[in-house]
């Protein structure tokens, strides 16, 4: 289903889970249409929304949708420019706005958000030189990949962070660390349990559970008594 339309019905049926997308590629949606998405699903939330966004990577999807989806170094320039006019619009700065690809004359988000100063912003991917940087220059989140490493490639990928965040004056601690990672057909949640606990030991935050295919009542089950047990140690 369409992202944003579901997020909207999302808002109304739940009262206190956060709204965001896993995330929105940067080329699909004209900047300020998306950042007007994420503000009015903000304000219809009571202020729950969040910007999940990347460069996209879905070629097949781009081609068989008849979306644009350009070569990667666009894609990451692209994805600068919509940080950037999204923390204008955020501010309420309307003066226009000169980038290599977007023209923006006079960019209105009104009303504003309730979240304050904007709602949070979580960029997905793991790529050290550009995505990790704008992790540290742009962002409240970042979203890394569960790699069967024993935890090597997310350490490492978190110092990469740290030091983007140094180099940026910016407090790493100010930075949640999420992880996407699937939750197995037959994983117990004694099981699932273990997994979160060592993920907290290497410095991640949050973790982001997905499924193959649609979600069942069984693996709902699951989570939940997994998340009951993480809490209580």
């Amino acid at each position: 289903m369409e992202a944003y339309t579901t997020l909207g019905f999302l808002a109304a049926h739940t009262r206190r889970v956060r709204l965001g997308t896993m995330v929105t590629a940067a080329t699909f949606r004209p900047p300020a249409l998306l950042v007007k998405a994420v503000t009015t699903l903000d304000v219809l939330s009571g202020g729950r929304a969040w910007l999940g966004i990347g460069t996209g990577y879905h070629q097949g999807e781009a081609d068989a949708m008849g979306l644009p989806l350009p070569p990667l170094p666009e894609r990451f320039e692209r994805l600068e420019e919509t940080l950037r006019i999204a923390t204008r619009m955020w501010a309420n700065d309307t003066s226009p706005f000169e980038g290599r690809h977007f023209r923006l004359g006079g960019p209105v988000n009104s009303p504003q958000p309730l979240r304050r100063p904007h709602p949070p912003i979580l960029i997905g991917g793991m790529g050290e030189q550009k995505t990790l940087r704008l992790v540290a220059l742009h962002a409240d989140a970042c979203n890394l990949f569960d790699i069967p490493d024993g935890g090597r490639t997310i350490r490492h990928k978190l110092r990469v962070l740290a030091q983007h965040c140094e180099d940026a004056g910016r407090p790493y601690g100010e930075i949640e660390k999420t992880v996407s990672t699937r939750l197995g057909e037959t994983e117990s949640a004694d099981g699932f349990a273990e997994r979160c606990e060592a993920f907290a030991e290497l410095g991640l935050d949050h973790v982001v559970v997905i499924t193959n295919g649609p979600w069942t009542q069984d693996a709902v089950a699951r989570l939940a008594q997994a998340a009951d047990r993480v809490r209580t140690v």
